[in-house]
């Protein structure tokens, strides 16, 4: 049995920790995150039990809107995933990581394009809350704010309440609980309703979501430029790129 993930959160919000705390070991290099451009991700394969895992770290939205500069870079990088992922079979998990302190805007954002544009509400999509270690408690953070969320509009088909600081204290500390509590998110999906389209739909969508997310659409490369972008900077022939141009126009209707 298999399992695809994409771990996806804002800048220091302790994905790399969330990638060791599943594989039981250092896997990832947990440091300070080099902000990366949005859709940037690192792939993790490795085996947990009888599991085959395959993780895409994946940097989210730093603030609620992109900037213009940033609009053709993600374009490239949601390319590059979605290559990744059909050539995996697709996707099975959403893992929204998000630090232990108040919902924002860019929370609701990084939601809506995972959960929304990236995976066409097709996929399960569950949070890690994470910097819980002083909670008495970890899951006592989720009692107190699991409203907030809700009225951002988040919905989730689970969460697990963690740490990713090692506390030598076995499966009782909050280490060995925060292991176990995201170990159970995976446990609940089977790899049956595996998520995937063609790839040329499947960015095209993504063009079409991110224009929602760009501060200044006005200046957006669009027509014939931004097209010529999908040629240069993701390596599209230009067949393939004005058939997705196309479809753009289509579900734009």
């Amino acid at each position: 049995m298999s399992i695809n993930i994409i771990l996806f959160g804002e800048t220091g919000v302790g994905k790399s920790s969330v990638v060791n705390l599943i594989a039981g070991r250092t896997v990832a290099e947990v440091s300070p995150d080099v902000e990366g451009c949005t859709l940037q991700s690192k792939e993790y394969k490795f085996d947990v039990g009888s599991i085959r895992v395959s993780i895409w770290d994946t940097v989210g939205l730093e603030e609620p809107e992109v900037g213009v500069d940033g609009y053709i870079p993600a374009i490239e990088k949601a390319w590059l995933l979605i290559k990744r992922l059909r050539e995996a079979g697709g996707v099975d998990l959403l893992l929204f990581c998000i630090r232990a302190n108040r919902v924002t805007m860019t929370t609701q954002s990084n939601y809506r394009l995972f959960y929304e544009v990236l995976c066409g509400q097709q996929v399960p999509i569950a949070l890690v809350i994470t910097h819980l270690e002083r909670e008495v408690d970890m899951e006592d953070w989720w009692t107190r704010n699991h409203k907030s969320i809700e009225k951002y509009g988040i919905k989730c088909a689970g969460h697990a309440c963690v740490t990713g600081i090692p506390d030598n204290r076995g499966p009782e500390g909050k280490y060995g609980k925060s292991q176990k509590a995201v170990l159970s998110l995976l446990q609940q999906h089977d790899g049956s309703g595996r998520y995937t389209m063609p790839e040329g739909d499947w960015l095209a969508r993504i063009i079409n979501g991110l224009k929602t997310f760009t501060a200044g659409r006005a200046g957006i490369s669009k027509g014939k430029s931004l097209q010529k972008a999908l040629v240069k900077r993701c390596g599209l022939d230009a067949d393939t790129a004005q058939k997705i141009m196309v479809t753009m126009t289509e579900n734009d209707s």
